[in-house]
C-alpha cells in the first residue's frame, strides 16, 4: 500500500501550486482557442448594426474621429448618404452601454443598434426597442443638433419607465455620436 502524504505546509503549498498551475493552463488554452471566434462574432455583430442603422448605400469608409469608430456611407454615384457612428457611455445603471447610431445626410437619425449594455433586464434593457421608430421614446427622425434629453431633465423624450439613468445614458451616447457626425467631411 503506497505510503500517505503528510500534511504539511509544504505538501499544501505544492499541492494548491499544481492545481493553479494546471488551471491556469487550460484557462489560457481555452481563451486561445476561443479568442479569434469571439473577435469574429462581435465583428459580424457591428457589421449588421451598420446595415440596419444606414439608409441603402453601396460603399462605406471607415474613418476615427475623435476616438469614434463611423462608417460614412455612399451611394454608387459617390454621393453620401449617412454615417454609422459607434458610440459609448459609462454611465448607464449597468455600467457601460456602446450604441451604433445611423444617420441621414441632414443628421437626423435613422436608426440605432445597441452593440453592449449591462442594463437590468426588463428595465434598461428595453433600450433595444424603447427609442425606436414605434417605441414610447422614439428618437428615429429626429435631429441632435439640440442636445435629446429626457423629459425629467426638460428634453422631450419619453424616458424608459423605472429606468431613467439608462436613458440619459442612452441618449448621452446619440448626442455625442451627433458630435462626431457633425465633425465627417
Amino acid at each position: 500500500m503506497a505510503k500517505k502524504a503528510q500534511s504539511t505546509l509544504v505538501n499544501m503549498l505544492l499541492s494548491l501550486t499544481a492545481i493553479a498551475l494546471v488551471a491556469a493552463a487550460a484557462l489560457a488554452a481555452i481563451n486561445a482557442v476561443t479568442q479569434e471566434p469571439i473577435a469574429q462574432a462581435q465583428e459580424a455583430k457591428v457589421q449588421a448594426a451598420i446595415k440596419a442603422v444606414l439608409p441603402p448605400f453601396d460603399k462605406l469608409e471607415a474613418q476615427e474621429i475623435d476616438g469614434c469608430k463611423c462608417n460614412v456611407a455612399y451611394d454608387a454615384e459617390g454621393n453620401k448618404v449617412g454615417a454609422a457612428i459607434e458610440a459609448g457611455n459609462d454611465n448607464g445603471f449597468g455600467g457601460h452601454l456602446q450604441v451604433m447610431v445611423g444617420f441621414d445626410q441632414e443628421g437626423n437619425v435613422f436608426g440605432y443598434s445597441i452593440l453592449e449594455s449591462h442594463e437590468t433586464p426588463g428595465l434598461g434593457a428595453k433600450a433595444g426597442e424603447w427609442f425606436q421608430k414605434d417605441g414610447k421614446g422614439s428618437v428615429i427622425g429626429r435631429n441632435p443638433s439640440n442636445a435629446l434629453t429626457v423629459k425629467k431633465d426638460g428634453g422631450d423624450v419619453d424616458a424608459i419607465s423605472g429606468s431613467t439613468i439608462t436613458s440619459r445614458a442612452f441618449l448621452t451616447a446619440v448626442n455625442d455620436a451627433y458630435q462626431v457626425f457633425t465633425k465627417i467631411q
